[in-house]
């Protein structure tokens, strides 16, 4: 004859952690690292302070997480650019991704690392270091792409890729600030299509 168990074994989470995830991402995107509280952020999650530290860590592992999912997501423009044929098509593709992500109506407008580097004192040192080396390695992507465009011909031979990758990241940072102010989404990209005018040509 067979007993029934009293309560499940290995009791499963009673949440969908990727949703969880995700109003997390938004959250950060939206308030910055610290203006994120921990009351803010179990609040959009809807879980508890216990059940966020059991799936996700502390809060600076849950915001590592979460910078993941939004490079790997609203992010993931700028692997998508650099799979450009051109230099010229990259540098398009990444400025046309930025001020398509940062002027989205759906979700906050600027860009998550963006918006967490400007908002994060010193007391957030390893989180304002992880974004640091966030942003130099998006940088770094950019200029090996424009390295080997100039080693195939497509840009001058006295190109400096490592100051046109850095022109080009620069500008769709800043174009995440001036999303975050209000400026539209016209706007920001006439500015992008002026800034390339002058784009150097083999």
């Amino acid at each position: 004859m067979e007993t029934k168990q009293s309560g499940p074994i290995g009791r499963p989470r009673g949440f969908d952690a990727d949703e969880a995830l995700e109003r997390a991402m938004l959250v950060f995107w939206e308030h910055g690292y610290e203006g994120a509280s921990l009351a803010v952020l179990t609040e959009a999650m809807g879980i508890s302070a216990k059940s966020m530290y059991a799936a996700f860590g502390n809060k600076e592992e849950l915001f590592r997480k979460a910078l993941e999912r939004y490079t790997e997501g609203p992010g993931g423009y700028l692997t998508r650019a650099l799979e450009e044929p051109t230099a010229l098509g990259v540098a398009t593709a990444i400025l046309a991704g930025a001020v398509r992500t940062t002027t989205r109506p759906a979700t906050p407008p600027g860009c998550m690392g963006v918006q967490c580097a400007l908002t994060t004192s010193d007391t957030g040192r390893a989180v304002r270091d992880l974004l640091a080396a966030w942003r130099n390695n998006g940088c770094n992507r950019v200029r090996e792409r424009f390295q080997r465009a100039v080693d195939e011909g497509d840009l001058p031979p006295g190109t400096d890729p490592g100051l046109l990758a850095h022109y080009v990241t620069t500008l769709a940072f800043g174009i995440a600030v001036q999303a975050t102010s209000g400026v539209g989404r016209d706007e920001l990209q006439g500015m992008a299509d002026a800034a390339l005018r002058n784009w150097p040509l083999p």
